[in-house]
């Protein structure tokens, strides 16, 4: 099975007969040349010039260096217009990229970096000198080094690396000897073209690792037929909206992070244009940005819609254009659903993924959208709701995920025994989430598995408790988890952000008391001023659950 995973590319789906992302690639350049493709930082690239910067690359790594076809390049960077160029550089010299998390510590880094092989490293100046601790643990015998304004003109490029250098001083010594600057070896490779290689629609692109929430890290091995057949898949679904939807995509999740990176590679088929959001967490910069354009279409998650949506000067915004707004990464409350709609005029719909089905399996429709569920399964994708010992549930009833599709990973990387385990023996991926199919085919994710809470032998599922209590009008978000007790085995605790000083836990207790039977409701409640989240925005429920028992959250 494992063989045979990645390696086609749905028929049905492909009418311009795409074989690999660089088919894709060279199939926007071609058609769309002189239209915006990425903006970062106020640098737009055109599809011309992503096209000859990376072949720059791409020709820099072949003649300059010794890596050969296969060989695994890790990308370390934030929404730069760099990431492009580079992974396209990358995959045109043959490379496998290696996505790694600019956040990352140099123990994380240390573990992605061996684990993955990797021998080449392009990472931003500002993180360099986490990579001087490690590198000497690594197999990375050639590294890029890159800065903010690096494709800028000369004076911007000059105001900008002084600016984060040494005004806001977030460029800390380092020493890596023989590291390249980034613009100098595109210069080097400018106006040349990369030598063809022999590139399969079963070979890996990407390695995309898991969070790690159960372990160490895994790298999913995702072919070019996997992000090729989940492109077309999403480009088949998304087609049904009138208009351009994607002339101007805001993209705030970064593009190492695979909902990002596939949603951007629909943009390209479409001839779309990317901006791209450095720092989302930079609220003032960001409502700053989205002014300068008519949005079209805008990727997100729960904790980002809900933020903006409180914020006067977002709301002030024209979302005339706006006529997709696509949620995923977590699981989108009502109350999220309602404050975006009435804001922006515009649904959101939202879809479920995993890393290992890069990403997406379903997505609720255009003109279809039902609020609660993840839509429907996505073309070409077979579903299973299973019991834990394997067998389908009844219509209705909830069990595991299970998913087949030529966008469902080729496995993990050199861990043969987690791929085996990952997989039904009719070739199912177990996803883990808890979800029941509806009559008309519509999913709900009821919840992760690892996340479900267990009071006295009754299951509670954390999305239903966030989502009722996030509809009280205080509520700005909260997260449930479970906490060991010794009556009922586990019990509920809940934090909850606030913007009314006076809420109180009986406020939330008696407004759940209306909502939820009796052994959902919260034994306990802890107000914070924030939840702690991953870099994308995804609330951390195992911080939360790991966190001192007695101690609150500030």
């Amino acid at each position: 099975m494992a063989q045979a995973r990645g390696h086609s590319i749905p028929q049905q789906l492909n009418p311009q007969h795409h074989r690999t992302v660089l088919d894709v690639v060279a199939h926007s350049c071609r058609e769309y040349p002189d239209r915006p493709a990425f903006t970062s930082f106020g640098r737009t690239l055109s599809y011309a010039e992503l096209d000859r910067l990376a072949d720059a690359f791409a020709v820099y790594l072949q003649r300059n260096t010794d890596l050969k076809p296969g060989d695994r390049i890790a990308v370390q960077l934030p929404n730069l217009i760099q990431y492009p160029v580079v992974l396209f550089g990358a995959l045109r010299a043959g490379l496998v990229v290696v996505n790694t998390n600019p956040l990352y510590t140099p123990r994380e880094m240390e573990h992605q970096f061996r684990d993955s092989g990797a021998r080449a490293l392009v990472i931003h100046k500002s993180m360099a000198h986490k990579a001087e601790k490690i590198i000497g643990n690594t197999d990375i015998s050639q590294v890029f080094v890159t800065q903010i304004g690096d494709l800028h003109g000369f004076v911007k490029r000059t105001l900008l690396n002084a600016a984060i250098k040494y005004i806001k001083k977030l460029e800390p010594p380092y020493s890596l000897p023989g590291a390249v600057c980034l613009r100098d070896a595109l210069e080097a490779g400018l106006g040349l073209k990369p030598s063809a290689v022999d590139c399969a629609t079963g070979d890996p692109a990407v390695l995309q690792y898991t969070g790690g929430t159960t372990g160490l890290a895994k790298g999913a091995v995702l072919s070019h037929g996997n992000l090729v057949s989940n492109m077309l898949q999403g480009c088949k679904l998304i087609s049904q909206v009138e208009g351009h939807w994607s002339q101007t995509t805001v993209a705030p999740l970064p593009l190492y992070h695979i909902y990002a990176f596939t949603i951007s590679l629909i943009v390209m088929e479409t001839g779309g244009h990317t901006v791209l959001i450095p720092n989302p967490r930079d609220m003032d910069a960001f409502v700053s940005e989205l002014k300068r354009w008519d949005v079209s279409c805008f990727i997100g998650l729960n904790t980002l819609f809900v933020a903006l949506c409180n914020r006067e000067d977002f709301r002030q915004l024209d979302f005339s254009p706006l006529k997709i707004t696509i949620s995923g990464g977590m699981a989108l409350t009502h109350d999220a659903a309602d404050q975006w709609q009435g804001v922006t005029g515009c649904e959101i719909m939202e879809g479920y993924g995993l890393t290992e089905t890069s990403p997406a399996v379903a997505i609720n429709p255009p003109h279809g959208v039902r609020v609660g569920t993840i839509g429907k399964p996505l073309p070409q994708t077979e579903v299973r709701i299973v019991t834990p010992e394997g067998t389908d549930v009844a219509p209705g009833d909830a069990g595991e995920l299970c998913v087949r599709g030529p966008q469902v990973m080729v496995g993990y990387w050199q861990r043969e025994k987690e791929t085996a385990a990952a997989f039904t023996d009719d070739g199912y991926f177990r996803t883990g989430d808890v979800a029941v199919q509806e009559a008309d085919g519509y999913l709900r994710i009821v919840d992760r598995a690892k996340d479900l809470i267990i009071v006295s032998g009754f299951n509670v599922y954390p999305n239903e408790i966030e989502d009722v209590v996030t509809s009280h009008p205080d509520v700005v978000e909260c997260a449930a988890v479970g906490v060991a007790n010794e009556h009922t085995g586990e019990a509920v605790r809940l934090f909850v952000v606030s913007r009314n000083e006076t809420l109180a836990d009986t406020d939330i207790q008696a407004w759940c008391k209306e909502r939820l039977t009796a052994y959902k409701i919260p034994r306990e409640i802890i107000f914070t001023h924030d939840l702690p989240k991953s870099n994308i925005g995804k609330v951390l429920r195992r911080k939360l659950k790991d966190a001192d028992q007695g101690a609150e959250v500030a």
